[in-house]
């Protein structure tokens, strides 16, 4: 295990921005997580790990502690009973990778995750999902270590107290928990409609029947290659906002100017707008801002991407215009999706 010094953090973010950390670390394993923490505490440092840098953006400060990434791998198939089958992955594997391997195994239950960049341990923190599918449907255990205890722990799905795009580990946990592996539990079953209506219509149009796992992870990645930049090639952190949850009160109001104002009902008797409707709607659709550098993707809004940024405040100002625009226009306060850091 090698600590490094003043390290660019924008090397360690999808969208290639943002400042220097005092020290980071790679681990490939537990044992060595353990000692990263350690060196942490020792020296009075503050932590942050990630994993890929698919989903964070790093303030141009840079963060003056350890951040430390996760590259603990594991794939292992632990147990079947009559409720399903159980699958341990380490925190530090990709998560496609993951999705490929459960669906060449016949498993269902994450297929409609696919190609979704990042790793397995990122996966709960913002409950992850897709395509009709996030990770609270299937996720049994959380294995991490403590920060306020200086143990491991097991934490169950109840406990990480999953809703939309969140977790205790972004909101009243954020930064205790260091998170080693997830357990999922998923089944033998085909996959069973109703489908995510893009999916649906990607499936009937192609007069597609047979809704097998490996079927639909094929469907759902070529919706999102069509649809989506590739993190490798142009610089994004995937969907910049997430989609916003109003009453059935608001949305009446703004049906009077927009009838066909696409809505979804959720769960708890709220509605869920899309937030690249609105961002297109306020006027950013396949938009290059000149000043700040940074576009959204033509297919999707809702992504921002990195045409010639070379700081997260000009990022962030955008983000501010974009969200004033449709405050201004909808009465909508836009909540960024990836995770500001530190």
């Amino acid at each position: 295990m090698e600590i490094q010094s003043n390290i660019l953090l924008k090397q360690y973010s999808t969208m290639q921005l943002g400042g220097p950390a005092l020290y980071l670390v790679v681990v490939n394993d537990t044992s060595q997580l353990l000692e990263a923490a350690q060196y942490a505490k020792s020296n009075n440092l503050p932590i942050i790990v990630i994993g890929s840098g698919s989903n964070i953006v790093w303030r141009d400060e840079g963060f003056p502690g350890l951040v430390i990434v996760n590259r603990i791998k594991g794939f292992e198939v632990t147990s079947n009973d009559e409720f399903g089958t159980y699958l341990t992955v380490g925190a530090g594997e990709e998560w496609d990778d993951v999705v490929k391997q459960s669906v060449e195994q016949g498993l269902s239950g994450i297929e409609c995750l696919s190609l979704i960049p990042g790793t397995a341990g990122a996966t709960p923190v913002q409950n992850v999902g897709a395509y009709g599918q996030d990770i609270s449907q299937t996720l049994v255990t959380v294995t991490a270590y403590d920060l306020n205890t200086g143990s491991m722990v097991t934490l169950a799905a109840g406990d990480c107290k999953f809703a939309y795009r969140t977790s205790i580990f972004n909101t009243s946990e954020k930064g205790r928990y260091l998170i080693t592996a997830i357990t999922l539990m998923l089944n033998r079953n085909n996959p069973m409609p109703p489908f995510y209506q893009s999916l649906a219509s990607y499936l009937e149009k192609r007069g597609i029947s047979d809704y097998t796992p490996a079927v639909l992870r094929k469907a759902v990645i070529d919706i999102r290659q069509a649809k989506l930049p590739d993190p490798a090639i142009v610089p994004n952190c995937g969907s910049f906002f997430a989609n916003p949850e109003i009453d059935s009160f608001q949305l009446a109001a703004i049906q009077e100017n927009y009838p066909a104002v696409p809505n979804w009902p959720t769960a708890d008797g709220q509605v869920k707008l899309s937030a690249a409707w609105l961002i297109e709607q306020a006027g950013f659709k396949d938009y290059l801002d000149p000043v700040y550098g940074i576009a959204t993707w033509p297919t999707q809004s809702l992504v921002f991407v990195n045409r010639s940024a070379t700081s997260t405040a000009d990022l962030l100002k955008f983000a501010d215009k974009v969200k004033a625009k449709v405050a201004e226009q909808f009465s909508i306060n836009l909540r960024m999706e990836p995770l500001l850091l530190p």
